[in-house]
């Protein structure tokens, strides 16, 4: 599958630049790029972009009309986006917000329901927060939101050009007037109200001159902020003298006693937390914390329940997790008592608690949420033992549950998000006095109608004998009865295996898109995931990391031996920590993809510390300043595994210059290796970058979105023979 007239790959000079790291010889041929700001840099990728520009002129005149074109691809995205999105209930008295997008909207916004005074009982709806009113470029996103505890006040924080740099404001929610903000440095903070709404806890990061340059995006602490005051005269309560890196929560409970702080080291599987009474002395300005549970090698969450008791939700000593409980009074360690053991083959996801409501705290129900080899299920339980009951809660199918909502005053409800490979997310109720679930809110727009499709869950053995996990979707006349291929066919394997994120069934038109064509797309559930729990991240993190890549291969070659595909079909996909996943890909196995879609990647994992968030991923990866780590990460560093004269699949880098977690510069230096090493023609398997501008990393206006994968299905339809 050639592709015609098209310009010799960008000229990029190569340095003579060996260093000796820790016994080492490390080669950089291509460190220029990494000053995006630097002539030579800017021209290259100018270069970069006509190149991509001559390729998608090409393409777009091969695709035609057809199916395939970009016209008839953009909408049947939309149509299988048409539904929107909306998001379960935050309760506050008789208002509750939430979050929605129809089909149209570039973006969600926050709304408030609360009675209609006109109708009685009838209820109303109101925008409080619009991202496309706040800019009508759409290059805004709303990053966070958080009604006070009597629902008079939201705090929001939105960013800029894809930074994620949060800017937090307060509004008055009835009047819908600003009334506190701007707040800035406020990336990552949990808003933590207190009653009466006048004052909250936050996390914000020390100002830009009291730290050194290359540290300012870290430095977070823990300050009190009352409405309607100077941010300079906010009190910090926490953080001095720990770890830079440090990532916060902070959460007071519904009564306003207990302020409740956590604490991670960067992405490191382990959180510390502490515990303040603000009724003792010290008041709000100078809580006296109490160890939760500090120094363990465990994840913990705490909070204080309707009921006054403390809960503990940890993997200490249960790695795919428990629930405990104890008095915040006495909140250590030797006081938990395990009120949900560990299931051996589920993770424990989420819990809530029923009760009576208003001054009836006492505890009717526990409903768990689990995740049991990537499929979601409900349970319930007697709430003073844990005793599992007879009855649990049936779920519209097998997929994801997300999210544990329940009324802060209390009572029987339950409201929770579901999805699965072929229905749009909803929203859930569960009523604790008659057990019946019923659907609450379903997404505002037209749901399309979506191909027949066949989801199969496989099981693969990787390298060490590791049995792995993966969905296989395929359009039902594609297979037989039994679920096996009819004939091998153009697939997609997609895969991320990092930092305990698990891939659970879930709605996506880009996938539905390319099963509807013929196509098979396989979702992995890799080692380094949470899937299957935290031993299961352990086993694909730091030096364990060429576990992931194994079992990727693994599931690969499956695919092939299994009659669904064949290595010159065969494409894989990946983003962020999945760009690492398929840069390892393709440099360890080039001959089993015909293509790879590489985008936001990781892949100079040498010196990835030295840039955008990468000092907070040592933990997962490994310090490459450290010697024995940086033979781990050498070992597999897609930019240090590049040979001459291999040929490598076509690539498309997909890149975006807001980036601030991932900096793009990864992409610009593989591409210029691979570009200079592959023994295959640019016009035979191109290797092309795609650069966005004024978006980054996270959110992104739906067009946006829609446009993106456009381009990415077509480049792999192109070069699997899809779109032949």
């Amino acid at each position: 599958m050639t592709v015609p007239a098209l310009r010799p790959y960008p000229s990029a000079r190569t340095l003579d630049l060996v260093e000796d790291l820790h016994g080492h010889r490390v080669a950089d041929p291509y460190r220029w790029l990494e000053d995006a700001d630097d002539a030579e840099t800017q021209a290259w990728s100018a270069e970069q972009d006509a190149l991509y520009g001559e390729y998608r002129q090409a393409l777009t005149a091969r695709l035609g009309d057809g199916p395939w074109s970009t016209g008839r691809l953009t909408g049947r995205l939309r149509a299988l986006l048409g539904a929107g999105v909306v998001g379960p209930p935050a309760w506050r008295g008789e208002r509750y917000f939430f979050s929605r997008r129809t089909g149209e909207q570039e973006h969600a916004v926050v709304l408030v329901s609360e009675p209609d005074p006109d109708t009685p009982g009838g209820r109303r709806e109101r925008v409080l927060v619009d991202p496309v009113a706040l800019d009508p470029a759409g290059t805004t996103t709303l990053d966070a939101w958080q009604p006070s505890k009597e629902g008079d006040l939201l705090a929001y924080q939105v960013s800029h050009g894809g930074t994620e740099e949060s800017v937090l404001h307060v509004l008055d929610v009835r009047t819908g007037e600003l009334v506190d903000g701007p707040v800035d440095r406020a990336r990552y903070s949990p808003v933590a109200w207190l009653p009466g709404g006048e004052a909250f806890f936050y996390v914000r990061r020390l100002a830009p001159d009291l730290v050194p340059a290359d540290e300012q995006q870290y430095h977070r602490r823990v300050w009190l902020h009352r409405v309607g005051t100077s941010v300079d005269a906010d009190v910090q309560v926490f953080g001095d003298g720990l770890d830079l890196t440090n990532y916060y929560g902070v959460s007071v409970s519904r009564d306003g006693r207990w302020l409740i702080v956590s604490a991670s080291a960067g992405t490191a599987p382990r959180t510390d937390v502490w515990i303040a009474d603000l009724t003792a002395s010290g008041g709000l300005e100078d809580p006296t914390f109490v160890e939760v549970a500090v120094g363990l090698d465990a994840q913990t969450g705490v909070w204080v329940g309707r009921d006054g008791r403390l809960y503990v939700h940890t993997d200490l000593d249960a790695p795919r997790g428990r629930l405990a409980v104890t008095d915040p009074t006495s909140p250590g360690v030797p006081h938990w008592r395990t009120l949900l053991a560990e299931d051996g083959t589920a993770v424990l996801e989420d819990v809530a608690f029923t009760d009576g409501g208003g001054d009836d705290r006492t505890p009717t129900l526990l409903v768990a949420s689990w995740r049991r080899h990537a499929v979601s299920e409900i349970t319930l339980h007697d709430p003073a033992t844990g005793e599992a009951l007879a009855d649990g809660v049936t779920l519209p199918g097998l997929g994801s549950v997300s999210g544990l909502v329940t009324r802060p005053d209390g009572g029987p409800d339950v409201w929770f998000s579901y999805t699965d490979h072929t229905t749009v997310p909803s929203v859930q109720r569960f009523d604790a006095a008659t057990r019946a679930t019923t659907l609450w809110a379903a997404p505002p727009g037209t749901v399309a109608d979506v191909p027949a499709v066949r989801a199969t869950q496989v099981e693969v053995t990787s390298a060490d004998g590791t049995v792995v996990r993966a969905f296989v979707l395929a359009r039902t006349d594609t297979v037989d009865a039994d679920g096996r291929p009819l004939a091998p066919a153009p697939a997609i394997v997609y895969g991320y295996g990092g930092f305990q994120i698990s891939l659970d069934p879930a709605y996506s038109a880009a996938t539905l898109a390319w099963v509807e064509a013929g196509g098979v797309y396989v979702v992995a559930n890799l080692r380094g995931g949470g899937e299957e729990g935290e031993e299961w991240h352990r086993a694909g993190m730091r030096g364990h990391k060429q576990n992931v890549f194994d079992d990727f291969h693994a599931v690969a070659e499956h695919l092939v031996a299994h009659g669904w595909t064949t290595p010159d079909r065969l494409a894989c996909w990946g983003g962020s920590n999945g760009g690492l996943l398929v840069g390892a890909a393709l440099t360890q196995r080039p001959d089993l993809f015909a293509a790879v879609v590489c985008s936001a990647p990781l892949l100079d994992m040498v010196r990835y510390q030295r840039f955008g968030l990468g000092v907070t991923w040592s933990e997962e990866y490994g310090d490459a300043d450290t010697p024995v780590e940086l033979g781990w990460l050498l070992g597999y560093s897609p930019y240090h595994r590049v040979v001459p004269g291999t040929a490598y699949p076509s690539t498309l880098f997909t890149v975006f210059e807001g980036d601030t977690r991932v900096d793009p510069l990864h992409a610009r230096k593989l591409a210029a290796a691979l570009q200079a090493a592959t023994s295959t023609d640019v016009h035979d398997a191109p290797v092309l970058v795609r650069r966005e501008v004024g978006v980054g990393h996270g959110a992104r206006a739906l067009s946006r979105s829609v446009a993106l994968t456009v381009e990415q299905l077509q480049f792999v339809a192109d070069r699997t023979g899809a779109a032949r």
